[in-house]
């Protein structure tokens, strides 16, 4: 059997790293060209705590700049262009190229594969994201606990311990708003509701019919700005909507919108579309 050998080109450079990583509200996922699988590390909801955090798992994996070409980042709490700069600066030492862009559209990317159609997301936050056959995006919702959140882990949670706090049963529900990382730890209840839900419990079955009909009215809103044509492509991205029950309910409640729609399982995952878009960034494209 003969082995082949590639010679070595003095002063060729060796192709180093894409890497993709998708920043939800409670995780971090990174993704390698080098090896298979996802390194799955705690979120963070501070951009200066991200860079950190991300330095740190650099340092852990053996990363530097001159090792890294490309690295995309699919970031929460990030939209407009000036912000996605922003947070590149903070993380130019992590790779010669640096991009970041909003998780959501990483993910809308990842479900449909760049077709023209809705994502909706809900983790621990939730956001509805559009794109156009032009390639114009349009958002509803994802502005954050404060602001909204409909249909997230985190308000269905909420909802939950505001439900249950009646009758001078308050304790539970502000030892959870008094915890470290509030949010998260509220998110964090959504789980149970939803199999309360599914076992017929009526509170937990209206909460769940109300965060649905929320992502709906989000969804519609973003076909009405983008004008799409039905039926619309839509797809979905999220830990809440991992979950076939809600999802089955969420279907439902869109058609009740008035959008109709063309259910299409999600492709790949958002840290996956990042890698990809990390590569092409390598390309120069």
């Amino acid at each position: 059997m003969s082995v082949r050998r590639h010679r070595h080109v003095p002063g060729a450079r060796v192709r180093g790293l894409a890497v993709g990583t998708d920043v939800g509200g409670t995780w971090i996922r990174v993704a390698t060209d080098h090896a298979p699988g996802v390194l799955t590390v705690r979120s963070t909801r501070e951009p200066a705590v991200l860079a950190r955090l991300l330095r740190a798992l650099w340092r852990r994996r053996g990363f530097t700049r001159g090792r890294v070409d490309a690295l995309v980042v699919a970031s929460r709490g990030v939209w407009t262009a000036g912000e996605c700069a922003a947070l590149a600066h903070r993380l130019r030492g992590l790779a010669r190229r640096v991009r970041v862009v909003p998780d959501a559209q990483a993910a809308h990317r990842g479900a449909l594969v760049d077709r023209p159609g809705v994502l909706l997301l809900a983790g621990t936050g939730s956001i509805v994201v559009g794109r156009d056959a032009r390639g114009r995006w349009a958002r509803a919702g994802g502005l954050g606990p404060l602001l909204g959140d409909e249909g997230s882990a985190f308000s269905i949670g909420r909802e939950w311990l505001r439900a249950g706090s009646r009758g001078g049963r308050w304790q539970a529900a502000l030892a959870a708003a008094r915890a470290a990382e509030p949010v998260a730890r509220i998110a964090a209840l959504a789980p149970a509701v939803l199999r309360r839900a599914r076992r017929g419990d009526r509170r937990a079955r209206a909460i769940a019919r109300r965060a649905q009909a929320a992502l709906a009215e989000h969804a519609r809103d973003v076909v009405r700005q983008l004008r799409l044509r039905a039926p619309v492509d839509a797809s979905w991205a999220g830990s809440v909507l991992e979950d076939a029950w809600f999802r089955r309910g969420l279907v439902r409640a869109l058609a009740r919108a008035g959008v109709r729609a063309r259910w299409r399982r999600p492709a790949t995952t958002p840290a996956a579309a990042a890698l990809r878009m990390a590569t092409r960034l390598r390309a120069g494209r």
